[in-house]
């Protein structure tokens, strides 16, 4: 679909800015309220974190450092690319969260921190949009510290035959044209369809964890299928 990583982080950075005020609605309506049960198992996979920041990578509006901050009552550091996604999840924070919500505009792939400073860190349906996926997990492993833990929540395809075209059916007709008529860009919800098609497969991302440092490494189909959680750790 790209021929360069920079013009896929161009697109899905300019894509996410055209949807920001319509994200979280979106995300509700086509998964049918599930996405919060799937932000709620994400935050659990750190519980018996020491204590100490928690990065949330590829943070969007910040729903799920939300759900961390209220779930661990650790500081969160949001991280994304999209500087307007943070700022109309800024704009929701409770008082209270402000206090311990961070959002920093950054690159996933460069991250701004010194080496072993999370106790964890999750990625909630942006590993796949990251340039280089390989760069991405490396510096999340830089960060972290020993022992720390790492949750990843991303899209990915059933494979039960008799729900799998159906599924296919929605996500290459139905998600578009809803979230093009919701939104106002059909081509971001043509794009995410197209690239949770062509993401690996969750042994694939499993193996990356691996070759990168992690250990512990597993993970857990969700909802037939459609989302997958990973875990592991920082040795």
């Amino acid at each position: 679909m790209f021929k360069h990583q920079k013009e896929k982080k161009d697109f899905v950075q300019q894509k996410f800015s055209s949807v920001s005020a319509k994200y979280d609605l979106l995300n509700s309506l086509l998964s049918l309220g599930i996405d919060r049960s799937w932000r709620n198992s994400t935050a659990k996979a750190l519980d018996g974190c020491d204590s100490g920041p928690i990065l949330d990578l590829c943070a969007g509006t910040l729903p799920l450092s939300r759900v961390l901050h209220n779930r661990l009552k650790s500081r969160v550091i949001g991280l994304d690319f999209c500087y307007d996604m943070l700022a109309y999840g800024q704009k929701r924070l409770t008082s209270e969260e402000r206090k311990a919500i961070t959002p920093i505009c950054g690159d996933g792939e460069a991250l701004p921190f010194k080496n072993s400073v999370f106790a964890g860190a999750t990625v909630a349906f942006g590993v796949r949009n990251l340039g280089n996926i390989e760069k991405g997990i490396s510096e999340l492993h830089r960060v972290l510290k020993p022992g720390g833990k790492l949750a990843i929540l991303e899209f990915s395809r059933p494979q039960n035959p008799i729900f799998a075209p159906f599924y296919r059916f929605y996500l290459h007709k139905i998600l578009p044209a809803t979230g093009g008529a919701v939104s106002g860009d059909k081509a971001a919800y043509i794009y995410l369809a197209e690239s949770i098609e062509a993401f690996m497969a969750p042994e694939a991302l499993c193996d990356l964890l691996r070759v990168h440092g992690f250990q512990g490494v597993g993970y857990r189909p969700m909802t037939m299928g459609i989302v997958t959680l990973y875990t592991a750790v920082r040795p």
